[in-house]
C-alpha cells in the first residue's frame, strides 16, 4: 500500500502506485485541459505530484511542450537566476566488493587498475584542484569495508579541509559513498560534510536486484532507505538521483519524484539536489548493451519537468554529458555542473596513462575549468564557487524555507559574484577575466537592495586588495 510517510521502502516506493501513475499519464498525455491546468498551477512554484509531472513528461502536443520548456526556464530563473555552482569529483578509491553490472568497479573486473589514494596523494590532488580554482568537491569511493572503511573517508575529509595553498581552500566537501548506518552518517555530519549524495540507480526492485547481483548493494530496501538514515544521523542536505538507461525512464522518473515526496512527508525537507546522469561507456561496460538509453530530446524534457515538479531543488549535471547537451539543459533546470573533472582515482596532479586507467566512466566534456567558466560567461551565466549557506548554517529546512520564499537570491547573487571575483583574480585566463569583470558590473545593477549592493561592491574592492572569503 502506497504511503509516502512510511519509512519502509516497499511502501513509500510502492510498485503498484508507479504502474498506476504510468497508466494515468498514458491515458492523459493528450488531455489538453488537464495539462493546461497543471501548467497554470505550476506557475505558483509549489511543485507537482509525481503523477501530475509524469503527465507533462508524456505530453505530445508541440505547443504544450513549448509551454512546458518555457515554464521550466521561468522557474529556474526565479529560484536560481543565472547562477551555476561549480564543483569537481574526487575519487578516493575504486576498490569495491559489489557486482554492479553497469560499473567497471565491480569486483569481477580483474584488469582495471585498482587504486586507493594515500593522505599525501590526496593532498597533491586537492592542491591541484585548488590551483584550478575549485572550492567544492564531491568525494567518491567504491564500497569496500576493508579498503574504504568509514575511518578512511573521515580522515580524508579532515585532510582536505586542512589544506591551504596560496589563496586556495576547499570550503565544502560533499560525499557520495555507499549506503551506511545512522552512526556512520552521524560521523560524516560531525566531520563537516555538505551534502550526502547517493544514487538509487533504479527504483524498480526486480531490475535493481538483477543489476546488483552480489555484494551489500544487492539489498534494495537498505539502499533505498539510506536517505532516511542519513537524515536521522543529522545530515539535513541529501542528494538523490537515478542512472537513466538502466531501467525504463518512466518508472525511474516517477520513483525519483516519489522519493522527493517521501523526504518531504517524513522530514519536511526534500532533496537538496537531484542528479540526472545517463549511463556511459567505461572500462568493461558497453552502454549500448542497455536497451533503455534515452535520447537527448527526452533527456531535456526530463530535466525541464523535474524543475517544474521540484522547483526548489538544485539539479546537477556532470561531465558525462557533452558541451552541447549541457548547454541545452542549463536554462531548463540545471544549477550545478562539474568542470575540469577526472573520474579516475587521482588524475588531477598527474594525468593517468592508458595502462593506469582507473576511471569509473568516460568523460564527454573534457574542457578545463577555465574553459567551462569562459563558456558559462558567454551564456550570460554566473559561474559561482559559493559555499556560504553551508558555512552559515543555512542547511536543511532553513535553506529550503529561504529557497521556497525566493529570499535566497539576496544571499546567492552577491555571494556568487564575490566568489567569481576571487576566481578571476586568482586563477582565470585573461579572456575569462575580462568577460567575468564585465558580467559582474552588469549583475551588480540587478541587485535590488541598495544595502546589499553597496556592501557587495565594497567587498569586491576588498577582494581586489587581497582579502578573501566574504559571504552574506
Amino acid at each position: 500500500m502506497y504511503n509516502p510517510a512510511s519509512k519502509r521502502a516497499e511502501e513509500f516506493m510502492d510498485h503498484e502506485e508507479i504502474l498506476a501513475s504510468i497508466q494515468y499519464a498514458q491515458e492523459n498525455k493528450n488531455n489538453r485541459e488537464l495539462i493546461e491546468s497543471l501548467l497554470a498551477r505550476a506557475k505558483d512554484c509549489k511543485g507537482l505530484s509525481h503523477r501530475e509531472a509524469l503527465v507533462l513528461l508524456e505530453c505530445e502536443e508541440p505547443d504544450l511542450l513549448e509551454r512546458i520548456f518555457r515554464l521550466a526556464r521561468e522557474i529556474k530563473q526565479k529560484f536560481y537566476g543565472n547562477r551555476i555552482v561549480m564543483f569537481a569529483p574526487l575519487y578516493l578509491s575504486n576498490y569495491c566488493v559489489n557486482g554492479c553490472t553497469y560499473c567497471p568497479y565491480h569486483f569481477k573486473n580483474k584488469h582495471i587498475a585498482r587504486k586507493k589514494l594515500t593522505q599525501e596523494e590526496i593532498r597533491r590532488e586537492v592542491t591541484a584542484l585548488q590551483d584550478m580554482g575549485h572550492k567544492r568537491l564531491a568525494l567518491e569511493t567504491g564500497e569496500d569495508p576493508v579498503n574504504n572503511p568509514i575511518e578512511y573517508v573521515l580522515e580524508s575529509i579532515r585532510t582536505i579541509y586542512g589544506i591551504r595553498h596560496k589563496n586556495g581552500a576547499i570550503r565544502r566537501v560533499n560525499v557520495n559513498i555507499a549506503a551506511t548506518t545512522v552512526e556512520n552518517y552521524r560521523k560524516l555530519k560531525e566531520a563537516g560534510i555538505g551534502t550526502y549524495i547517493l544514487f538509487q540507480e533504479t527504483y524498480h526492485k526486480e531490475n535493481y536486484e538483477k543489476l546488483h547481483p552480489a555484494g551489500p548493494k544487492h539489498d534494495y530496501a537498505y539502499h533505498t532507505e539510506a536517505m532516511d538514515r542519513a537524515m536521522e544521523g543529522g545530515i539535513d542536505d541529501v542528494g538523490i538521483g537515478v542512472l537513466f538507461g538502466l531501467n525504463h525512464y518512466r518508472y525511474d522518473f516517477t520513483g525519483l519524484l516519489m522519493h522527493a515526496e517521501h523526504l518531504e512527508a517524513v522530514f519536511g525537507v526534500g532533496p537538496h539536489t537531484i542528479s540526472v546522469p545517463r549511463i556511459r561507456n567505461a572500462d568493461d561496460i558497453d552502454a549500448s548493451a542497455f536497451e533503455d538509453a534515452i535520447s537527448d530530446e527526452l533527456f531535456e524534457r526530463i530535466v525541464a519537468v523535474i524543475r517544474i515538479a521540484v522547483p526548489y531543488t538544485g539539479m546537477i549535471i556532470s561531465t558525462r554529458e557533452s558541451k552541447a547537451t549541457r548547454e541545452k539543459v542549463l536554462k531548463l533546470g540545471v544549477s550545478q555542473i562539474s568542470g575540469g573533472s577526472r573520474t579516475s582515482v587521482g588524475g588531477y596532479a598527474r594525468e593517468e596513462t592508458e595502462e593506469e586507467n582507473s576511471a569509473q566512466f568516460d568523460v564527454s566534456d573534457k574542457r578545463t575549468l577555465d574553459q567551462v567558466v569562459n563558456w558559462l560567461l558567454n551564456q550570460g551565466m554566473i559561474p559561482s564557487f559559493c559555499t556560504a549557506c553551508y558555512r552559515e548554517g543555512r542547511t536543511g529546512d532553513r535553506f529550503m524555507k529561504l529557497v521556497k520564499s525566493g529570499q535566497i537570491a539576496n544571499c546567492c547573487q552577491p555571494n556568487g559574484l564575490m566568489t567569481l571575483k576571487e576566481y578571476l583574480i586568482d586563477y582565470a585566463s585573461e579572456d575569462t577575466r575580462r568577460k567575468g569583470e564585465a558580467l559582474i558590473r552588469e549583475e551588480l545593477k540587478s541587485i535590488t537592495s541598495d544595502k546589499i549592493r553597496k556592501r557587495a561592491e565594497q567587498n569586491l574592492k576588498e577582494i581586489e586588495n587581497g582579502t578573501r572569503d566574504f559571504r552574506f
